[in-house]
Parts: C-alpha cells; sequence; structure tokens
C-alpha cells in the first residue's frame, strides 16, 4: 500500500468521524471528498480535494500539485460524469463538468483569488490545470418538489421524471450551442465541428444513467414482474424491444461523445432528437404498462 494512499484513507477515515473536519494540512481549510468511478476499473475511488465557491458554483482543481499528468480522478470523472460529493455530513450526486476557454480561465482566476497556492502549481507545470464545477445532479432547478416516494410505481416514476429532465437539459444546451455557432458562423460557412464538454459530460450522465435503468428492468424488475404476470408476457415483450432500440441510438451518441472535439454537431444533434422521440414514447408506454401493477407495492421493500 503506498504511502499517498494511506495518507488520504486516512484523512477520509478522520474526515468521516468528525462531520467533515480535519486536522493537519487541511486543516481550517475547504475540504470535501470526491468519489469517481474507474475509467478503466470500474472501482469506486475517494479523493480528499480542496474546493472553491464563486458565484454559486462548487469547484475542484486538477492540480496535482503541479504535477505533468492529471490527476486520476481526472481521468475517471471524463469516463463517468457522475460523482459522488460529500462536504461536511451532507453527501450528494453531482455532475462533473471541466470548464473550458475563457469561462476556465475566468473561474481559475477566481479560484487563485480565493487560494493563491493553485497559482504556483500552475506555474511548475506547462498544463493548464482543469476547473471541474460539481453540478448537483438533483431535479432541474425550479423544478417541483419531488412527490414522496411510498410504493415501487412512485419510484418509478422519480426515475422517469429524473431521466426526462436530464433530456431536456442536454437538448437545451445542445440547442444554445447551436445558437452560439450560428452568431459566429460566416455565410455559407459550415458549422464548426464540436461539440464542447459541457454537453458531453452531461449527456455521458444521461447515457450511463439511462443504461443503468434499463438493464436493472431487464435483469431484475421484469422478470419479477412476468412471473407475477404472465399474461403480460407480450407488454414486456415489446417493452424490451423498446429498450434495445434506445440502446443503439445510445451507443451513437456516445460513440460521437468519445471524440468531442471533432463530433459532427449536426450528426449529434440528430441523434439526439431520435433519442428524444424514442425514450419519451417508451417512458410513456412503460408507465401505462407498469404504474397499474406497481402501485401496491411498497418501496422500500418490507423486510
Amino acid at each position: 500500500m503506498s504511502s499517498a494512499f494511506s495518507f488520504n484513507q486516512s484523512v477520509i477515515d478522520e474526515f468521516r468521524a468528525n462531520g467533515g473536519k480535519v486536522g493537519g494540512p487541511f486543516e481550517g481549510g475547504d475540504l470535501l471528498l470526491l468519489t469517481t468511478t474507474g475509467a478503466r476499473s470500474g472501482v469506486e475511488r475517494t479523493t480528499p480535494l480542496g474546493y472553491v465557491r464563486h458565484d454559486g458554483l462548487l469547484m475542484v482543481v486538477g492540480s496535482n500539485l503541479g504535477a505533468p499528468r492529471h490527476p486520476d480522478w481526472y481521468h475517471n470523472l471524463l469516463a463517468h460524469p457522475v460523482v459522488r460529493v460529500e462536504i461536511g455530513t451532507e453527501q450528494y450526486e453531482a455532475v462533473a463538468v471541466p470548464a473550458e476557454g475563457e469561462r476556465r480561465d475566468r473561474l481559475f482566476a477566481h479560484v487563485v483569488n480565493a487560494e493563491p497556492g493553485y497559482d504556483a502549481y500552475q506555474k511548475k507545470t506547462t498544463r493548464v490545470l482543469p476547473v471541474v464545477v460539481l453540478e448537483r445532479a438533483a431535479a432541474d432547478a425550479g423544478a417541483d418538489a419531488p412527490a414522496p416516494v411510498r410504493t415501487l410505481a412512485d419510484k418509478l416514476l422519480e426515475v422517469h421524471v429524473w431521466l426526462r429532465a436530464q433530456l431536456r437539459h442536454v437538448r437545451e444546451e445542445t440547442d444554445a450551442h447551436f445558437a452560439a455557432l450560428a452568431a459566429h458562423q460566416g455565410p455559407g460557412e459550415p458549422p464548426a465541428p464540436g461539440l464542447g464538454l459541457q454537453i458531453r459530460q452531461h449527456c455521458l450522465a444521461f447515457c450511463q444513467s439511462l443504461e443503468f435503468h434499463h438493464v436493472s428492468e431487464d435483469r431484475h424488475m421484469f422478470p419479477a414482474m412476468e412471473a407475477h404476470h404472465p399474461h403480460l408476457a407480450d407488454a414486456f415483450a415489446r417493452l424490451r424491444a423498446e429498450h434495445r432500440t434506445v440502446a443503439r441510438i445510445q451507443e451513437e451518441l456516445s460513440a460521437l461523445l468519445a471524440d468531442v472535439a471533432g463530433a459532427d454537431p449536426e450528426r449529434f444533434r440528430t441523434e439526439l432528437e431520435r433519442m428524444s422521440a424514442e425514450l419519451t414514447a417508451h417512458l410513456d408506454h412503460e408507465e401505462e404498462t407498469l404504474l397499474p401493477l406497481l402501485g401496491g407495492v411498497p418501496f422500500p421493500p418490507v423486510p
């Protein structure tokens, strides 16, 4: 076990045992725990990091103490944008979005103003230190308060509401991206390639969450329900077929997101519209089929 790992684990243990308060070099500082999913291993990794708040944003910096390579947690969040944040005694999921261009420079200036040590780290390396905004992955700002979850029907509906909101969010960001491209595009010029990390991270988070939801239904919920309602075999077959259709579109989107700088924006928007149409129809159909069956099943399950 490396000394760095041992030190990090001791900080994590102290943080969780004392409501987010630690001693040593972090004493009195703003510290959070960031849990990412390994880009290759798929294993969760927790890292203690300093953070800076500015104008409602929560930011961490991939300084790696000024080393020539980005830290592992940064590579992890590019592969799996949904992360877990712990601050004090609070814990929640967030979507990790690295800032780009002028926005990154502006946010980094605020970071340095709050914590001058990051400027020293930047001067030690030729790489641009990433500034990552941790956007809370709860319901969209301004949305109605979530309904209480008492049955499995409520839980299914909660997940569907979240998926619809995230898809709407990605579509709005894509529309804004196209509007910005058009504003800087000369007459007769083709649109510039690329999507930007903001769209990439949100769309990838949505796609991965959608895949997890559908795989869980196919492997667990559908077989259990079908055993109790064999007369609905055709309905479940249709739902599985819809999952496969959505998965094919999801694969197309994920392939485009793999090359964020060179992605074809028009093709991305076309696939996103296909996803919106197919997924909306599927969620509507699934709710019509399953909610009446799940309304009497308590959630969480009664032991």
